[in-house]
């Protein structure tokens, strides 16, 4: 089995020597009382250590069992769950989230490095988190206050898992022709229905909640891609207190086969007035 090694000496050069981003961190107020050079070296070491014993020691093992779909549900390969909580527990899901609702707060820089780190290792595995941490950055620079409050710190600590949903079986990447579409409901949400395909991440079994953040379109929208909103769907409803509710009305309906990558959730999600 081919083993990861982390090019850390290459990493701090690019970053230290010909970036100079230990001085540019000490001059910018968001991060200069969070990261300096000594930080972002153990930060370096420690995803080093757990994209090399932790993530790659899965990569092979995983491809060739794949995830499993049966009735809707999708079971990961083994050790996924128990990498998974390490990852989670580790607190590098929320390793560049903002610290208003419990994220590290690291500059892209590094994380980016971290990403490199842990894609090298296992892409099938690093797309859960990353699907999370990108549905995260959306969230975070677009939703309300109380969204945010109601899903970025269970998002940034790995306890909920995200996605973005965006293909349809008959547009491809032309988004401008999508047919989900979303009813107001009259309190402010809205009743999501249609199919997407593609989904990295829709279902799986390594976190208790799954938040789709899902394209659709209005009855009165107009025509093309700018008739198409954004809306947060979580696989199961979040009350109030933080707990979790009902069961949404969405399903994974099957998963696809992608070459190197059978241990990803590859999934066809579909959302009946979710």
């Amino acid at each position: 089995m081919a083993e990861y090694k982390a090019p850390l000496r290459d990493m701090r050069f690019v970053m230290y020597d010909v970036f100079n981003v230990a001085e540019q961190w000490s001059q910018w107020p968001a991060v200069s009382e969070t990261v300096d050079q000594e930080t972002a070296d153990a930060i370096l070491e420690e995803a080093a250590k757990l994209a090399s014993r932790t993530i790659a020691p899965l990569n092979r093992s995983g491809d060739e069992e794949g995830c499993k779909w049966d009735s809707g549900q999708v079971t990961t390969p083994e050790g996924y769950k128990e990498a998974y909580k390490l990852f989670a527990e580790g607190g590098w899901t929320g390793l560049g989230g903002n610290p208003v609702y419990g994220g590290m707060g690291m500059p892209k820089v590094l994380a980016a490095q971290f990403d490199e780190m842990v894609c090298s290792a296992s892409l099938a595995f690093t797309l859960y988190p990353s699907l999370g941490a990108g549905a995260s950055l959306a969230i975070d620079a677009h939703a309300s206050d109380a969204l945010k409050e109601s899903y970025l710190p269970q998002m940034y600590s790995g306890e909920w898992a995200g996605t973005m949903c965006l293909t349809e079986p008959h547009a491809g990447s032309d988004l401008g022709i999508i047919r989900t579409k979303a009813e107001d409901n009259g309190d402010g949400s809205y009743a999501i229905t249609g199919t997407k395909i593609f989904i990295t991440g829709g279902e799986h079994d390594l976190t208790e909640n799954i938040i789709h953040l899902v394209l659709a379109k209005l009855p009165d929208a107009p025509p093309g891609p700018k008739g198409i909103s954004l809306f947060l769907v979580p696989k199961f409803l979040v009350n109030e207190d933080g707990s979790l509710g009902e069961r949404n009305t969405l399903a994974c309906g099957s998963i696809e086969h992608k070459m190197g990558i059978n241990a990803s959730a590859t999934c066809v999600m579909n959302f009946d007035g979710a």
